[in-house]
């Protein structure tokens, strides 16, 4: 069978598990039930329950099934992160070769869903190309299907052969550490890749209260994520795209604040959304028990036409405008990106240190998320660089 892309298939498990996957193989829940194998589950039972009562094509149950993720970065496992530690979690690569297994059967999103269908292996992967797309996505949507359709998953009767796991992943070089102790000898891959797992590739501090950060700012932790926009009302690329179609109300918000000259080239916008991003990124979020608190966007406007470059003394009001109002609007943390040095053709020697300048003498905690379209010189990116006088 033609895999398409598919390089990998995952399972998502505590690492206590690993150990047993890699002697037993991935088990169904009801292999595990009937067996009586000891396990530390990372689902609560009230997420997974309705999977015991539904059945593809009116036969086996979905406990009776290995489930593997074709994108394994999806709203599930933001759910466990959020409820839990990403120290104890694991992804399980496994090889496609499972598609190939007796009985297999391929759902076009999240298999417990009511809108989900389900397919034998050779038809459900033609699904799947043509969702591809989607399922390869940084992030996802509730209103559109994406949320869904992101968690599609290759169904395993009983049993997923040990022989076919590839790689363990893990978040981090001491999550890696911690488990290379569980399984001396282990001759499988464990490899940290912290995007998985929705951290940051890289992060260091720059004195006491900025960090500069390779990664998704929209996972940040910080209170308030700052959007780079233009003063005309459009949101085309870059930040302001992914904020557009992933957060509406984001878009009326940066469109009324245009009309209404709330926005201008010296004083950012700030939106005070009212509910925690994790309700809308997270499998069943409205039931998560752990959540943080409302998530705001300041929109700061790097261009004052969207066919322009970004002016430093744009970026330098707009700063000046945070250090002046952020206390008294309520910003308890702050994520950036590197503002103008995207689209807006700054150069991060000169936006870096004005940046931090100002963000040095707030009182809260910050992040420079840093830019993606080139490689900056570690030199540029040296406290004694950005913080000198």
């Amino acid at each position: 069978m033609a895999k398409a892309d598919i390089k990998s298939l995952y399972y998502i498990t505590h690492v206590d598990n690993v150990p047993s996957m890699l002697e037993r193989g991935i088990l169904s829940h009801a292999t595990i039930e009937q067996r009586k194998i000891a396990f530390t589950p990372v689902y609560d039972a009230e997420i997974v329950s309705n999977r015991r009562e539904k059945r593809p094509f009116g036969q086996r149950s979905l406990w009776d099934y290995s489930n593997l993720y074709f994108q394994p970065r999806n709203p599930m496992l933001y759910r466990v992160i959020c409820e839990g530690n990403k120290s104890n979690l694991a992804v399980v690569g496994v090889r496609p070769a499972a598609l190939d297994l007796e009985g297999v059967v391929v759902s076009d999103g999240n298999a417990a869903s009511a809108p989900t269908r389900f397919f034998p292996a050779a038809e459900g992967l033609s699904r799947i190309r043509e969702e591809w797309q989607i399922i390869q996505r940084e992030w996802w949507r509730a209103d559109d299907g994406s949320k869904r359709r992101i968690m599609a998953e290759c169904l395993v009767p009983e049993r997923v052969p040990a022989e076919l796991i590839h790689t363990i992943f893990v978040a981090g070089h001491t999550e890696r550490e911690a488990l290379l102790k569980k399984l001396p000898g282990a001759k499988v891959q464990i490899v940290p890749e912290p995007h998985i797992f929705f951290q940051p590739l890289r992060s260091w501090r720059v004195g006491t209260k900025i960090s500069l950060v390779d990664g998704d700012m929209f996972f940040s932790g910080m209170q308030t994520l700052t959007v780079s926009v233009n003063l005309k009302g459009v949101m085309g690329k870059g930040l302001a795209s992914r904020a557009k179609y992933q957060f509406p109300d984001v878009y009326v918000f940066y469109q009324d604040a245009c009309r209404s000259k709330k926005l201008t080239a010296a004083r950012p916008a700030l939106y005070k959304r009212e509910s925690p991003l994790e309700e809308e990124l997270a499998e069943s979020g409205e039931m998560l028990k752990t959540k943080n608190g409302a998530k705001w966007f300041l929109l700061f406007a790097t261009k004052r036409h969207w066919k322009d470059r970004s002016r430093p003394e744009d970026i330098e009001a707009g700063m000046a405008w945070i250090e002046k109002n952020y206390a008294a609007e309520g910003i308890q943390s702050l994520a950036l990106p590197a503002l103008g040095c995207g689209l807006g053709g700054l150069e991060w020697k000169t936006v870096g240190p004005l940046m931090c300048r100002y963000l040095n003498r707030l009182s809260i905690p910050s992040a420079i998320y840093l830019p993606r379209e080139r490689e900056i010189e570690p030199a540029y990116l040296s406290a004694d660089y950005l913080l000198s006088p």
